[in-house]
């Protein structure tokens, strides 16, 4: 029966079976939907909402405006935000070409270095302490952190005497 029918229809049997089972399906559900469903089960309701609006608007914000909206001392609280200025934010200062004598600095002065922060800055006052002076650069890579690119940018603005 489906070959006869494919070969007139120009189908092939399988696109025939699918389209008379989506022919039988769609006429199952408007069968359904028309004939058997009882039609009383869906009510729709119709909301009421001038009560709740009448309180709303009875506090005295308008419906479109946007300030206001929260109290002052809850706005921060309830959007996150914070009051500190970003374009203040610390930066670290960064010492003269030549200007800091590595064997008299002390730990401010030191991380004053690029690359240089607290810990490292105790690490070479302590390596100094140990060699009693420092006679050229490259004793600095002994000290942890200090490699020789951070090396190299601390020759730019240190000298030994």
């Amino acid at each position: 029966m489906f070959k006869k029918l494919s070969e007139k229809i120009g189908f092939t049997q399988t696109e025939i079976k699918v389209t008379l089972l989506l022919f039988v399906i769609f006429t199952a559900g408007f069968s359904y939907k028309n004939f058997f469903r009882d039609k009383g089960l869906i009510s729709y309701k119709k909301f009421d909402y001038t009560i709740d609006d009448s309180v709303f608007f009875s506090s005295g914000i308008e419906p479109d405006s946007t300030e206001d909206i929260l109290p002052a001392e809850n706005k921060d609280f309830v959007l996150e935000l914070n009051k500190k200025s970003f374009n203040r934010l610390p930066t670290k200062i960064i010492a003269a070409e030549k200007s800091i004598d590595l064997n008299k600095a002390n730990m401010e002065i030191l991380t004053t270095l690029p690359g240089i922060g607290k810990k490292t800055a105790e690490s070479i006052i302590e390596l100094r302490n140990k060699l009693g002076k420092f006679s050229n650069f490259n004793e600095l890579l002994i000290v942890k952190n200090i490699g020789n690119k951070k090396l190299a940018k601390i020759k730019k603005y240190a000298y030994i005497k």
